[in-house]
């Protein structure tokens, strides 16, 4: 029984909110993170939430240099 409550604690810690895994990503994508906010990130987001908007953050990345080249040439 206990086990079972330890994992509903844990599901609970990993709802992270939006904003909270886009900024994990932002920093992921720029390279500068504290080790205690890395952390904290750790505990608290969903990891498939992490790759999606990990993978919106690549596709938005590339279609704008895309865009920017296109402006330029």
């Amino acid at each position: 029984m206990s086990e079972e409550h330890g994992n509903d604690q844990q599901a609970l810690r990993r709802k992270g909110s939006l904003l909270r895994t886009i900024r994990a990503v932002a920093w992921a994508f720029i390279g500068l993170r504290k080790g205690s906010e890395y952390q904290k990130d750790l505990e608290r987001i969903n990891p498939l939430h992490i790759i999606a908007v990990g993978l919106v953050a690549f596709f938005l990345l590339v279609f704008a240099l895309i865009a920017v080249v296109n402006w330029v040439v």
